[in-house]
């Protein structure tokens, strides 16, 4: 019997992206295997099967943007899912390319404009998805200028990254500066040893490529620093221990959530994002945080929405369980977007100081690390407390380091005296 699978409720999402098809016609699968991959601003997301069978047919394609209800494919149930695959005769041979694909890497006919490409004006004429036109703009690129090496002269990704590269390559050279995109050598590891291949996750593709353009397009500077949490770690302990009938684990990670909203609300600008010119501030007047999740597939940044209007007991709450929904895949683009600043705690797992990556947009982000109990002089004598090390990277086409350093000087002062979180 066949059956035509629908796309389910997935979140509170329309028209999002289907990016890659991960089985065929004639392929068996059993339920919860991945048939395909969705992808939207801010997430990428595979899409299990709800049942098991062979798949008869896609009724969807790659680029076709879907919302709940749209059909996906026809699977015929009762097939099981170690069944070899079968053979699906095709119903036409696909169009031969108009044009032969050329090579990547020599690229001698695809020569960099002399000067830089006129705004986006000629880009609607270019063959390519949503998201590699995003992508372009991002990089104000104009796509009627780069050669597609898709089917029937699709635009991908990587003919934008290979564009780009030519054109800085040329420019440098015009110049007289060696000043290029070095390429990375291709080396064959197995020569020296024994290897073996494992494939990056998807949320590990996405995430590196959101790290890898936040990095290169926002000029980095990490403020480091020390924060005495003596005094509320044991404020902390008291709370749970009153709370302990209630199941609620009050963590440190709800008190510098608390701490970077007080900070916030006192430097309006680590509170906003530059906009797509780069020449105007949008000032942010809502204080949602993100906070990174390490989970067995990498490192996610759910936000906790409009932090400065709960308390800690409710953060504590919501943090367990967005965490517990971001180790089981269980995120939609909601859960991941609309941040305006956020947290990275190393603490549970040790390391003093590190550089934490600005999740752009934003202009800034926190980074905590382990606390370590240390000698501190405190009237007259060296007395043991409770330091935790602080790591603010920030923008520094936004932030100067004179107000990095107010503001990290800020969150510690609410650390060292929770009372100021009433002020």
């Amino acid at each position: 019997m066949d059956k035509t699978i629908l796309l389910p409720d997935i979140g509170d999402f329309k028209d999002v992206e289907v990016v890659e098809l991960l089985v065929k016609p004639g392929d068996a699968v059993k339920a919860g295997d991945s048939i395909l991959v969705l992808e939207s601003e801010k997430a990428t997301m595979d899409l299990p099967c709800p049942e098991g069978g062979r798949v008869k047919q896609f009724l969807v394609k790659v680029g076709d943007k879907i919302s709940k209800g749209a059909p996906l494919l026809v699977l015929e149930l009762g097939v099981e899912a170690g069944a070899k695959p079968l053979a699906v005769p095709s119903a036409a041979p696909p169009p031969a390319p108009s044009k032969p694909v050329q090579p990547v890497s020599p690229a001698p006919s695809v020569p960099a404009p002399a000067e830089p490409p006129p705004p986006l004006s000629a880009a609607k004429k270019a063959h390519a998805s949503p998201s590699v036109r995003r992508f372009a703009r991002e990089l104000g690129i104009d796509l009627s200028y780069v050669p597609g090496r898709g089917p029937h002269g699709r635009i991908l990704k990587e003919d934008v990254q290979d564009y780009v590269k030519r054109y800085v390559a040329k420019a440098g050279t015009a110049t007289g500066e060696a000043f290029a995109f070095p390429e990375v050598p291709l080396i064959d590891f197995s020569q020296f040893g024994e290897i073996a291949i494992q494939p990056l996750s998807k949320i590990q593709k996405v995430s590196g490529r959101n790290l890898h353009r936040s990095w290169v397009t926002a000029p980095h500077v990490t403020q480091h620093d020390e924060a005495d949490i003596t005094d509320l770690e044991e404020f902390r302990k008291e709370m749970i221990a009153k709370r302990s009938s209630d199941g609620v684990k009050i963590t440190i990670l709800s008190f510098f959530m608390k701490a970077v909203v007080a900070a916030l609300k006192d430097h309006p600008k680590f509170n906003a994002s530059l906009d797509s010119t780069g020449e105007n501030l949008v000032l942010k007047r809502y204080f949602h945080i993100g906070v990174a999740v390490d989970t067995p597939n990498g490192l996610v940044v759910p936000v906790i929405r409009d932090v400065n209007h709960k308390g800690l007991v409710d953060l504590a709450r919501e943090l367990a369980a967005i965490s517990e929904k971001a180790r089981a895949r269980r995120l939609t683009p909601h859960d991941l977007q609309g941040g305006c600043f956020s947290i990275s705690s190393l603490g549970g797992i040790g390391g003093s100081f590190f550089t934490p990556i600005i999740n752009v947009p934003e202009v800034a982000v926190l980074g905590v690390s382990k606390a370590v109990t240390k000698p501190v002089w405190k009237d007259g004598k060296f007395v043991p407390r409770l330091l935790v090390p602080l790591s603010l990277s920030y923008d520094h086409r936004v932030i100067d380091g004179a107000d990095g350093v107010r503001f990290i000087t800020r969150i510690k002062e609410v650390l060292q005296d929770v009372r100021t979180m009433l002020l």
